[in-house]
């Protein structure tokens, strides 16, 4: 909702029956003034006047605004220290990597180590290892991602070597941190010379004191064009080696699906896409947006999946080059689908959604579709209350097909927190170890990345099971301690 500002032309000030005299045009203005940036949330109701930095209460838009504009220079300010702070903690974690993987075991007269590795190969795995350590804890405490610290770390150092001048306003608060990050990621891609950083610091800097963030991203990116020493055509082909494809899941079963591709073909298959979509829309019963139809062309490209007289449809509007199963493409995918059944829902008591694995909740209706389209089931009824896991074979210490399933299911996820990598991509842990008298039962097992599968190992971090709840916490090296995650469906 706008609140539009108080209005400008108000009646002079009169005189009340009573001969007690108005406030004056100052004062009414004033508390006007006030009532509106209390409105936009600008100031405090209990203290709607505010105050200078002297003390003295202060009156109107103005010298709201000076406040605000102070309040965004000290945003500013912190969230380059937070950069700082992150690249500091990591640059003592690899000064002084005891404090996270223990004593170094090669000063160790007697050491051997038992992979075969040098002395050399193994100081170098605990600097990775008390870096990796470092970062997953800076994590967890500030409940962001791992990458997203790596990330600023690596921002940090690029704006320090590459753009002093950039990160010296950054710090001063004087530039946001959108322009500073749009700064280091460009800087980042820059060749090792020294006149090019220098050059890039100096008109980024001076673009960034004067644009938007939206308008800066496209006048640094032209300047980096213009400073960069290689030509456009081998900085092209080494791109071409990022290029790829991922699903982010939405809300209320959508997902979305980018590729990032050469800008040639990507050009290419958006024009197919349009002109598939256009030609649908000609149909007189048609009654989807053309957004919704380049969607549903692009789904039916990639899939297949759709009816006859669609596919008909579709092969015309691009031209007959449909693949078919018999021609050199592969055929279309069939999915393969676990169906979780949640035994209330099986009754016909509850209607709990089904999980689609990989992605969370869907409605019932595209499960059912899906299962029609799936050539085999995979059936798993859970207890209502406890979820209770069928019973496995325990004996061996590979876990398997039916127990990672299983697993896959109660744990979709890495155990390690703030971890979302699947439960398929992960290595199953025994928490007590299979050489100590350990199981392999879903009680015994987690699923951890095998990032976070070697942290725990060769690092000081450690991990413990709830005899209460049976969730699994975790102890950082510097002895934080983690509850598990929720679960994420």
């Amino acid at each position: 909702m706008d609140f539009p500002p108080p209005a400008a032309d108000r009646s002079s000030a009169t005189v009340r029956s009573d001969e007690a005299p108005w406030p004056d045009e100052d004062t009414l203005r004033s508390d006007a003034d006030s009532a509106w940036a209390i409105t936009l949330g600008l100031v405090d109701e209990d203290d709607p006047l505010g105050a200078a930095p002297d003390g003295e209460p202060s009156h109107g838009p103005a010298s709201l605004l000076d406040r605000l504009e102070d309040s965004s220079t000290a945003r500013h300010r912190a969230a380059a220290a937070e950069y700082d702070l992150i690249l500091r903690v990591l640059q003592d974690a690899l000064d002084d990597p005891a404090v996270w993987v223990g004593p170094d075991p090669t000063l160790d007269g007697l050491w051997h180590d038992p992979r075969g590795r040098t002395a050399a190969a193994v100081r170098r795995d605990r600097l990775d290892m008390a870096e990796r350590a470092a970062v997953a804890e800076m994590a967890v405490r500030l409940r962001l991602a791992e990458q997203t610290v790596r990330t600023r770390a690596a921002h940090a150092t690029v704006l320090r070597e590459r753009c002093p001048r950039m990160w010296a306003e950054f710090s001063g608060g004087r530039v946001s941190e959108r322009h500073a990050v749009e700064t280091a990621r460009l800087a980042a891609t820059l060749p090792a010379d020294r006149d090019s950083w220098v050059a890039f610091d100096t008109g980024a800097l001076d673009r960034a004191l004067r644009l938007a963030p939206a308008r800066f991203a496209t006048s640094a990116r032209t300047l980096r064009e213009r400073v960069h020493a290689e030509s456009l055509a081998t900085r092209h082909d080494r791109a071409r080696g990022d290029r790829g494809v991922w699903m982010t899941a939405e809300l209320d079963g959508m997902a979305t699906l980018t590729a990032f591709l050469p800008a040639d073909r990507a050009a290419a298959a958006m024009t197919r896409v349009d002109r598939a979509a256009r030609h649908l829309a000609t149909a007189d019963d048609e009654t989807r947006t053309l957004a919704q139809l380049r969607a549903d062309a692009f789904a039916d490209l990639l899939t297949e999946a759709r009816p006859a007289e669609a596919a008909a449809d579709l092969e015309t509007a691009t031209g007959g080059s449909r693949v078919r199963a018999s021609s050199a493409g592969p055929a279309p995918a069939r999915p393969g689908i676990v169906v979780t059944i949640p035994a209330l829902t099986l009754l016909g008591v509850d209607d709990a959604p089904a999980i689609l694995d990989g992605y969370g909740p869907i409605d019932l209706e595209t499960a059912r579709w899906l299962a029609g389209e799936a050539t085999s089931w995979i059936r798993v009824l859970t207890h209502p209350i406890t979820g209770a896991p069928v019973a496995l074979d325990r004996t061996t210490y590979r876990a398997p097909t039916a127990l990672r399933r299983w697993l896959g299911l109660t744990s979709p996820t890495c155990a390690f927190p703030g971890c979302a990598r699947p439960t398929r991509e992960c290595d199953l842990d025994h928490l007590h170890a299979w050489s100590e008298g350990g199981t392999t039962d879903d009680d015994n097992l987690d699923p951890e990345c095998r990032h976070h599968h070697r942290l725990r190992h060769e690092s000081r971090w450690a991990a413990g099971r709830d005899p209460d709840t049976g969730g699994l916490s975790w102890t950082t090296p510097l002895g934080a301690h983690i509850d598990p995650d929720p679960p994420p469906f």
